[in-house]
Parts: C-alpha cells; structure tokens; sequence
C-alpha cells in the first residue's frame, strides 16, 4: 500500500452541469419514501447511512444531496477508482460498479426525511435491531456505520468514538465513520476518505488512495 497523502477537494464535485433539480414542494412529496439497499454478491464492505434525505429519496441513489461528500471521499480513499455522482441518480453502469468493488449501501431507517434529527430514538434503535439481521443473511467482512451519534442512539453504547468498535457484529468487523453530509462541518473528503480507507483495508478492499493536488501538476 503506498503512504497516504491528502487528496484535494476532487474538482468534479463542483462540476454538476446534468444536476438534477427539485423544487421544495417536489422534493417534500418525496418525505417518508424508502429508498432500496444497493447490495449485490461479493459484499465485503457495508456501508449504513442514518437514513435517507429528500434528495436522495427523489433520485432513488443514496448520498446523492449535492454537497456531499460521501463518493467523493470514496474516491480519494481509493475505495473507488473513478468519479461517481449520484445528484441525478446512478446508473446501472455505476450500480454495477459499486457491487463488483465489493460495497454496498443500507441505512438504519428506511423513512426519508430533510434532517436526520428528525428521527426519534425508537426509529434508530429498531434500525439497530433490523442492521442484525441484514448483516446476518449478507456477511460482509465490515460494516461501517456513517455517524458516531446516531450509532451511539441506536446501538446504547453512549461512549462510543469513531473507528473500529470492540464487539463485531453477527460475524463482520463493526466501524463507524464520519456522515458525510455537508452539514458535518467538523470534516472534509480528506478526513473522511482516511476513515473510509481504514475500513476498506480491513474489508479487504484494494485500491490506491487518490494523488494530493500538488503530486498531479
């Protein structure tokens, strides 16, 4: 594995000229909807979302909200080795893509909302519960939950901190990582894609970290 070196803001990020666009009354039509897990064979790296947003519920492609920087951190960490943007939704050729590196996404409640503090206790302990049984039936090497306080809610481990936990879960390895969201204003794609890139390495997923701005000049 080569040293890790921090990835530049990739500039595809900010370049969205196909982006969806949704009106706020569009977009609230879309609240409670359900959005499918993104699974296939082969999983080795599990990725749980708190649950999805109203943009993500509209385009059907979870982390798809412009601004964050879930995919973009997947990339730098090398966990992907090709732009991904889900603003308008994924396409089978990425779906396919995700699935044959070995990731797939789920989130502890189902229900779309605009805020994950819009949840109640119960949603996310029962999202805990039900995370059992998917992880049970699929056997992924790594799970990675994508936020330290919904985790701490849902699972009662109120100390918890982010990286790997003591207790694995049904078998697979249990992290939590930074939400990626671009409300989490504590962390950048470079942050996150070195947590990201932990559990991946864990999970037995290779890849090579993306090259700082200054290394591709």
């Amino acid at each position: 594995m080569t040293a890790w070196q921090e990835p530049c803001e990739l500039q595809h990020v900010n370049d969205k000229t196909n982006r969806a666009r949704f009106s706020r009354v569009e977009l609230e039509s879309f609240r409670d909807a359900e959005v499918p897990d993104l699974i296939g064979p082969g999983l080795r790296l599990l990725f749980v979302g708190i649950n999805p947003g109203l943009w993500t519920a509209a385009t059907g492609a979870h982390f798809a909200r412009p601004g964050n920087r879930f995919f973009p951190a997947l990339e730098a960490a090398g966990i992907i080795e090709r732009p991904i943007d889900p603003t308008s939704g994924l396409s089978t050729a990425d779906r396919d893509y995700l699935i044959a590196r070995g990731v797939g996404i789920t989130n502890l409640v189902a229900r779309a909302t605009a805020r994950a503090d819009e949840l109640t206790t119960e949603e996310l302990v029962d999202g805990a519960g039900r995370l059992h049984e998917t992880v049970r039936a699929l056997s992924p090497s790594v799970v990675a939950v994508a936020g330290i306080t919904a985790y701490r809610t849902g699972f009662g481990v109120k100390s918890a901190k982010v990286g790997r936990q003591p207790a694995d879960l049904e078998g697979a390895e249990l992290w939590v990582v930074p939400n990626p969201s671009g409300l989490n204003a504590h962390e950048t794609v470079a942050t996150l894609a070195r947590t990201y890139r932990r559990a991946a390495d864990a999970a037995g997923i290779v890849g090579h970290p993306h090259r700082s701005c200054n290394s591709e000049r």
